[in-house]
């Protein structure tokens, strides 16, 4: 029998991406119109603050001005959003979350303390006040590869079932034994998987939604092939084969080989895209990949994954 989420929250979640100028700061002007644009794109939602968003390269003052206005636009607009309170620190951690859930967003999404990693005891202890924190807003663990520790589905499902307001988690996938796994353990949260595998994670009956790279790519396009999954599976995989060997061919080598951040690569993409007012920039230090690459896989983009960027 299949358990019930916790939470129906699932689909393409777009990613807010930080517009960096030469000296380093958040052009704001930029940003505003950047949400515009992903509201006008109807994606199933917008989020702050994950990894390409530079969470972990901001200031206080800076991370509540982004949240704020991303509140107000999205509220007005009736367009569901979260919130990234993520922080390496437990206690900066923490205080994000409470002023977080002063927004009042769909849910808010945080990590586990990183600078040393935590075990399943004191992962437990931290979800647990940050769920009292959060005063009745949900939460979304987010436990990327990258992560000091990674966890299995067995271990999240440890620290997760007994903390009520965790309703979803974002995480990487697997193997045919991994997707065993998460069905065994974690069918009542809504699982997120990363955006170029939402197809077979829909398919195995696992994900609901994706905090999404292909929608760093085409926030329509990536939403058009959500709903696709939906209506025509077959077609939806079809589409994802084409978007893997995309990523492999010409995105994942830039981190794999010249040894670029996971942000870098998404601000990559938005500049294939080229939807909105982003640029390829990150804040110092992290190094940026130089948008001539933008401009010469813009054709290829096009010419191998044409729906995403050319409406039926």
């Amino acid at each position: 029998m299949t358990a019930k989420r916790r939470h129906p929250i699932g689909g393409n979640w777009a990613s807010l991406l930080l517009p960096i100028e030469t000296d380093d700061s958040i052009n704001f002007d930029k940003l505003g119109e950047e949400i515009d644009i992903l509201i006008a794109a109807g994606v199933d939602g917008i989020y702050s603050n994950g990894t390409a968003g530079e969470f972990h390269n901001q200031t206080e003052a800076e991370f509540d001005r982004i949240q704020s206005m991303l509140a107000e636009r999205c509220t007005k607009a009736g367009m569901p959003f979260v919130i990234g309170a993520c922080q390496p620190d437990a206690m900066i951690q923490l205080d994000r979350v409470r002023r977080a859930a002063s927004f009042r967003p769909l849910a808010i999404q945080v990590i586990l303390p990183d600078w040393w990693p935590v075990n399943d005891l004191e992962a437990a202890d931290f979800l647990a006040r940050a769920s009292k924190v959060a005063a009745g807003i949900a939460l979304i663990l987010y436990n990327p590869p990258h992560a000091k520790r990674v966890l299995t589905p067995g271990e999240l499902a440890n620290i997760c079932i007994p903390c009520p307001h965790i309703v979803g988690i974002k995480l990487s996938d697997g193997g045919a034994d991994w997707y065993g796994e998460a069905r065994t353990y974690l069918q009542e949260f809504s699982l997120f998987v990363p955006g170029h595998h939402l197809a077979t994670g829909m398919s195995k009956g696992v994900a609901a939604g994706a905090f999404s790279n292909v929608a760093c790519l085409s926030p329509r396009g990536a939403q058009r092939w959500t709903d696709l999954i939906e209506t025509d599976l077959e077609a939806a995989l079809d589409t994802e084969r084409r978007i893997c060997r995309f990523m492999d061919e010409h995105i994942v080598p830039f981190r794999q080989k010249a040894g670029y951040s996971n942000a870098a690569l998404d601000k990559l993409l938005s500049a294939i895209g080229n939807w909105g007012p982003v640029g390829t920039r990150l804040r110092w230090p992290y190094r940026a990949i130089d948008e001539t690459e933008a401009a010469r896989l813009s054709k290829i983009a096009r010419k191998q994954l044409g729906e995403l960027f050319f409406a039926p």
